[in-house]
């Protein structure tokens, strides 16, 4: 799959399908612009907490965007961090 054929499909088929995952308060979808990078997208799904994270991906539908990720991507690495944003 070339680079434009991933972020077509990621942004107008994965991403909607994503959004729709029970208790999801914000999806970004980051494109990387970087040439040589090893990822082509970095993806921030935020829930109120682990738990909601882990019931929706048990879910039908969090079963259907593992699916299909997993039919489109080569390699999917899941990062679980805590925010501290810094205000001026």
């Amino acid at each position: 799959m070339s680079r434009d054929e991933f972020r077509q499909w990621w942004l107008e088929e994965h991403a909607p399908l994503a959004r729709q995952l029970p208790e999801l308060r914000r999806a970004v979808f980051n494109l990387v612009t970087t040439q040589d990078a090893q990822f082509d997208g970095i993806t921030e799904l935020w829930f109120d907490s682990r738990r909601s994270f882990e019931e929706a991906y048990a879910s039908e539908l969090g079963k259907q965007v593992v699916a299909d990720s997993m039919a489109h991507v080569a390699r999917r690495e899941r990062l679980f961090v805590t925010e501290n944003e810094l205000t001026s």
